[in-house]
């Protein structure tokens, strides 16, 4: 299947952070709490938050319920989802 070039270029920049790439790989087919996600991944908590917002900024990620201050979700967006079965 070709991959339109929108989908190589949000491929491309998954891959150039070993962060955001570990990310993306622990949210595949999961809903995770940042602490869960920093766990999993093996970065440090402080690095999540902001790996996070730059997935979120791509739409890669979302957070299912952004209410709330403590216990926020997050799993992949259905792109974010493509970018990592195309990266497997």
């Amino acid at each position: 299947m070709e991959l339109s070039d929108e989908m190589l270029i949000e491929i491309g920049y998954v891959k150039i952070s070993s962060y955001r790439l570990k990310v993306m790989k622990t949210l595949d087919g999961e809903v995770k709490i940042p602490s869960k996600i920093a766990e999993d991944s093996q970065i440090r908590q402080n690095h999540i938050s902001k790996v996070l917002s730059e997935l979120k900024s791509h739409e890669l990620v979302e957070c299912i319920n952004p209410e709330v201050r403590k216990g926020r979700l997050y799993r992949l967006t259905d792109k974010g989802d493509e970018v990592v079965k195309n990266i497997k």
